[in-house]
């Protein structure tokens, strides 16, 4: 029989690959989308100065990570998990960022990801050392556990991989059980999952919600665009960065989002204020920064 579509499978698939497959089944659910416009002229000059003084290259991503765990703090009924129908606020905030990697083996570009804790409580500079050092663990293969959990999936068979992720999220978070002993990383995803589209160009998209993660809200964050905007009333040039947010409406609500989206407008405008004085100048280091990209 002549079949309707020429086809030839795909092999040697990512685990990230794998774990999407296993994972979406249906469009109905609870997602709500919202683009929020940030002026970055501010922003942009506070990383400059910060990379002068100390040799650091800061990036938008590291001021993503500590501005989002601020937003949480700032509204802690935000920083939530849902469990057998009912909301649990978390007492720890973790902020998820999307690492694009190779596979040293098949070559397939995957994707892993690294969590900051309590991003809200360091200087920028510690920020950005953990951060650096970890997304280089990440796509260097270094990280045990994530590592770990990779080549977990990647043995799972096509069949399981639905039934696998479903009991994987009941006991890790409606049973709230620690599996490290089994190579499941404690707390992976944290309170909220950031991706840098930027790096890829774009200047927004929505991400889907994982539903075995348990995480309520993701943000997508775009490139920086010069653009004409409105200050007294005169049209100027300006630069404007998109963040784009899906979260899950049975957590988080309109009144979530306005909350969030006035602190991290705050944090735009004044920087200094909300992450922290400069630090006084000194010698630069050959510190690099890591790219955090979105598929």
């Amino acid at each position: 029989m002549v079949p309707n579509l020429r086809l030839r499978q795909k092999k040697n698939l990512s685990s990230f690959r794998k774990i999407a497959i296993g994972t979406w089944r249906t469009v109905g659910d609870p997602s709500v989308y919202g683009t929020l416009k940030l002026r970055a002229e501010k922003m942009l000059s506070y990383i400059e100065t910060f990379r002068k003084r100390t040799g650091k290259k800061l990036t938008i991503t590291h001021v993503m990570a500590k501005a989002v765990a601020l937003v949480m703090a700032e509204m802690p009924d935000a920083n939530a998990i849902l469990r057998r129908n009912r909301i649990y606020l978390r007492e720890d905030i973790g902020v998820f960022f999307q690492v694009a990697m190779e596979d040293p083996k098949t070559k397939e570009i995957d994707l892993s990801g690294a969590t900051i804790f309590e991003a809200h409580e360091k200087s920028l500079e510690a920020l950005y050392d953990e951060f650096s050092e970890r997304v280089s663990r990440v796509k260097r293969g270094k990280d045990k556990e994530l590592e770990g959990t990779r080549s977990t999936f990647k043995k799972i068979p096509y069949g399981l991989l639905t039934l696998f992720l479903d009991v994987l999220g009941y006991i890790c978070f409606e049973l709230n059980l620690d599996l490290r002993w089994a190579g499941i990383p404690r707390d992976p995803f944290g309170s909220a999952m950031v991706t840098n589209i930027g790096s890829l160009g774009l200047e927004e998209a929505y991400v889907p919600l994982v539903p075995y993660s348990h995480v309520p809200l993701l943000l997508a964050v775009g490139c920086i665009q010069d653009e004409a905007v409105v200050e007294n009333g005169q049209i100027v040039p300006g630069k404007v960065l998109r963040v784009c947010a899906t979260f899950d409406h049975r957590v988080l609500d309109g009144m979530h989002a306005a909350h969030m989206s006035r602190t991290l407008v705050k944090v735009f405008e004044d920087p200094e204020q909300w992450l922290g004085p400069l630090p006084s100048p000194k010698l630069a280091t050959d510190a690099d920064s890591s790219e955090v990209s979105q598929p």
